[in-house]
């Protein structure tokens, strides 16, 4: 690979049977000797996204982010998983930090295909409970969003780690749903005065490639919109 190449992003997701749950949690738990060589990697648990607490967790899906110099595989997930994604993407917009590093780095092009949206935010303690009242509002507006297509919650930890992924079938439709949707304009306004977050990052992806099952994403079942 030349040196001027851009690094690979890649997101990972995997549906495992419930009774694999608990091996799913143990890879959680030695994560980081799976992701030595990367330039930026995190697994993720994952949820509907609608409440961001305990009860939202989905045991059965598991996802990692990665950024790389080559293809990355993960053979002791595939081992236990009856479906699996892959999403090669683009960054095409990155805001903020995640542990502390900026892991995206931007290519700032103009696209016009379909795009991921990922959030992430580390919340604070204090203000933790007013973040998940204002959660169910906006969960109902991206639920019932034109153009979106796959979306779910993630995770580094049940309570306070949290973010979303959503799929979106263009540029277009992902910016009406972030300006033009009451609660979740409300929301946006908010998080200054409120300091919700810690640490959040916003990142925009091109989405070039999905390889694998769909339904692991959450994809409607026809393939069309989540309407």
């Amino acid at each position: 690979m030349t040196a001027d190449r851009e690094p690979l992003v890649t997101l990972h997701v995997w549906r495992v049977p419930r009774r694999a749950a608990g091996s799913a949690m143990l890879r959680m738990a030695f994560a980081r000797r799976h992701l030595a060589g990367l330039r930026f990697g995190k697994f993720l648990g994952t949820g509907t996204g609608d409440t961001f607490g305990p009860g939202d967790a989905d045991p059965t899906r598991w996802a990692a982010i990665t950024v790389s110099d080559a293809p990355v595989r993960f053979p002791a997930w595939d081992r236990i998983a009856t479906g699996q994604a892959r999403l090669e993407l683009e960054p095409l917009i990155s805001r903020g930090t995640w542990a502390g590093r900026a892991p995206f780095r931007p290519t700032g092009r103009r696209h016009d295909g379909m795009v991921l949206a990922l959030t992430r935010a580390r919340l604070r303690p204090t203000r933790a409970l007013r973040f998940w009242r204002a959660v169910p509002a906006v969960a109902r507006e991206v639920a019932a969003a034109p153009g979106l297509l796959a979306r779910f919650g993630v995770g580094e930890a049940p309570i306070g780690w949290q973010g979303t992924v959503s799929v979106w079938r263009g540029a277009a439709d992902l910016t009406a749903f972030a300006y033009r949707q009451p609660g979740h304009r409300a929301a946006i306004a908010r998080t200054p005065a409120d300091r919700w977050y810690a640490e959040e990052l916003f990142a925009r992806f091109a989405v070039h490639d999905i390889s694998g099952d769909r339904s692991v994403l959450g994809w409607a079942a026809d393939g069309g919109e989540r309407t």
